[in-house]
């Protein structure tokens, strides 16, 4: 049996090769905190969550399937943690068995194992039966209607009656039969396992014929240790070819357990993530994703949803519109919400090709083949050379893995060393990776690089501003603007020394003037 609710057309892993940069990408957009909230402490369901996200889909049909099943799962969200909780159940208790057990190798042991395991998945596979009888038809998507299907097909009244039957016979309370030839040196070989005389069980699980009568026999005595512990190896070898065939059968259905466990605990991730935002009343949309060779980016109200998770407030969503713009700049006042901003688009774009919903009234985005980041580091002693070469080294080292069709999220990059350097380095850079068909969204102060752009690109290139209010304060929203030559260091000088703010026009940097340093 296979879930298949991750894919229409494979099994999903959790275990995966790391890709290049995932480190600096999750500190960088904070993954942790979102990762964290959907596991809710179940490891299980925060990994499952993590090798979806950093595993992004990138065909549209399979991003659409999943989020399907992700709506079924919003529909019925208590039949699929039941469903959820039976895999669950099923892993957690086959382990407490083995455990049990662990000590002991005898074919013997093996067999009686296996048969508690398979009568312990056979309870649940039955309850599994019972939810898809009770509940398939309340679920629509093209996943849960094949996943239903299967198991309303192979789970039926013969499967458990066929069942049944092998495990009584296994029991051997009739007594075990087998044979065997003598070898070299008298040497038993070729120990076969034959069905056992029938006293009206029902049907036989081996079907070779029985064999007659020994015409010779013994009787062990009671205190004949040695002749107990011979026949016990005799017993364990006959018995060997069918515990190994029934451990097997175990580890079978044992799997099937352990993969619905990891799909189903990616959308449970998605409940707990759904609920957590809904009780905070921040809005969430199923995206609309865009293939390879489009240009779409756009959003409504979108949100950064770690920081959403962080605080108890409403977190204040920004507007996007960028289709035919494969560069985006974002310019203006420090701590007004630009590098929030900038997770909130790069987590959205991961969330999306992972098939979730995402913190936003809408979103629509062209899926791309990885995302990597770029951002500033502060000063680190273990640093065997400066911060601007070891910016230097990260970028190199994302030219080489980046390839074309993807994101570049970049904030205050080369800004470890003067403007002219750092806007000309950056400048390079980020037409590499246009010309190379990727999309560079870049938070920067360094004016020079941004007003090259509207300059010589403004065509192709989104201007968005993070802004002040005439008294000084962040509003925290991003709207479209042209780069200003300010730093807007007179709110500092303002605030420190209590001077009254400045005009409107004035207070909203579209003047050329010298501010705090900033250049004319």
């Amino acid at each position: 049996m296979k879930a298949r609710l991750m894919f229409d057309d494979r099994d999903f892993s959790v275990a995966r090769d790391p890709q290049f940069g995932e480190p600096d990408l999750i500190q960088d957009l904070e993954l942790d905190t979102l990762w964290n909230a959907m596991g809710l402490g179940d490891e299980v369901v925060r990994e499952s969550a993590r090798s979806a996200m950093l595993s992004g889909l990138t065909s549209v049909e399979q991003i659409r399937y999943r989020q399907d099943v992700l709506a079924d799962c919003l529909g019925q969200p208590s039949v699929v943690r039941e469903i959820y909780g039976l895999a669950v159940r099923a892993i957690a208790e086959e382990r407490k068995i083995y455990r049990a057990s662990f000590f002991s190798r005898s074919s013997e042991a093996l067999l009686g194992r296996s048969i508690t395991a398979l009568e312990l998945f056979v309870r649940i596979l039955r309850q599994l039966r019972t939810l898809t009888e009770e509940h398939s038809a309340q679920f629509y998507s093209a996943g849960f209607t094949r996943f239903f299907d299967t198991l309303r097909r192979e789970l039926d009244d013969d499967y458990f009656e066929e069942i049944a039957q092998h495990m009584r016979q296994l029991r051997f309370r009739d007594g075990l039969l087998g044979s065997a030839s003598l070898g070299e040196s008298s040497q038993g070989i070729g120990y076969v396992l034959h069905t056992p005389r029938q006293r009206n069980r029902g049907s036989v699980l081996l079907r070779q014929p029985p064999v007659r009568k020994p015409a010779y026999s013994h009787t062990i005595a009671r205190d004949d240790l040695s002749g107990a512990q011979a026949l016990g190896e005799l017993r364990d070898r006959v018995l060997g070819l069918v515990a190994n065939a029934l451990a097997q059968s175990a580890d079978h259905i044992a799997a099937f357990f352990a993969a619905l466990r990891a799909e189903l605990g990616f959308y449970v991730g998605c409940l707990n993530l759904h609920e957590q935002f809904a009780a905070r009343q921040q809005p969430q949309c199923r995206p609309d994703p865009d293939p390879m060779g489009t240009s779409t980016f756009s959003a409504r109200n979108l949100y950064d949803p770690c920081l959403s998770l962080r605080t108890a407030e409403p977190v204040l969503g920004n507007d996007l519109d960028a289709a035919g713009k494969p560069l985006v700049i974002i310019t203006g006042a420090n701590q007004g919400g630009k590098s929030t901003f900038l997770r909130s688009l790069g987590v959205a774009q991961l969330m999306m090709q992972a098939g979730m919903n995402v913190g936003a009234e809408s979103f629509s985005a062209t899926v791309v083949r990885g995302v990597f980041t770029h951002y500033k580091r502060e000063e680190d002693a273990t640093m065997t050379s400066g911060k601007f070469d070891e910016e230097l080294s990260r970028m190199s080292g994302i030219a080489k893995a980046i390839g074309t069709n993807s994101l570049l999220i970049c904030n205050e990059s080369f800004a470890a060393t003067n403007e002219r350097e750092g806007s000309e380095i950056a400048s390079e850079v980020v037409r590499a990776m246009n010309d190379a068909g990727n999309t560079v969204v870049f938070v920067t102060h360094l004016y020079e690089f941004a007003d090259r752009f509207y300059r010589d690109r403004a065509d192709t290139t989104l201007f968005l501003r993070a802004g002040r209010d005439i008294d000084g304060q962040r509003p925290f929203h991003i709207t479209e603007g042209r780069p200003l030559p300010t730093s807007y260091g007179e709110d500092l000088y303002r605030r420190t020394f209590e001077v009254p703010p400045a005009s409107p026009a004035a207070a909203s940097g579209d003047v050329s003037a010298d501010h705090g340093g900033a250049r004319a």
